[in-house]
């Protein structure tokens, strides 16, 4: 065999596992189904915080009555405590996970 037919092969068989072993690295693991979890619960908490931050400017700028931007601030506001409440409850739940992660690898 040549050596450029060699090295063709190698590239081809680097593809080849590639290929293969990508979809195991895309898989998901407890540590980052956690850490997924919380970003989405952040991003939803700052869509909201843009939220009340628009509802807001229409009010200043006079798209919204005194009755609708009362209304829809409260709804929003509400909306927002709802997504803090569970990031802190995503908070406690993860170190309640590591607190038992640190006693299980103690114990061995």
């Amino acid at each position: 065999m040549t050596l450029p037919a060699a090295a063709l092969m190698l590239v081809l068989l680097g593809v080849v596992l590639w290929i293969v072993l990508s979809p195991l690295s895309a898989m998901p693991r407890p540590g980052r189904r956690r850490s997924n979890a919380r970003a989405d619960l952040e991003a939803q908490r700052e869509a909201k915080y843009q939220e009340i931050r628009d509802a807001e400017m229409d009010f200043k700028t006079g798209k919204l009555s005194v009755e609708d931007h009362e209304a829809i601030e409260a709804t929003l506001r509400s909306e927002a405590v709802g997504i803090l409440d569970r990031i802190r409850a995503l908070e406690e739940a993860e170190g309640d996970a590591d607190q038992a992660e640190a006693a299980a690898a103690a114990g061995q």
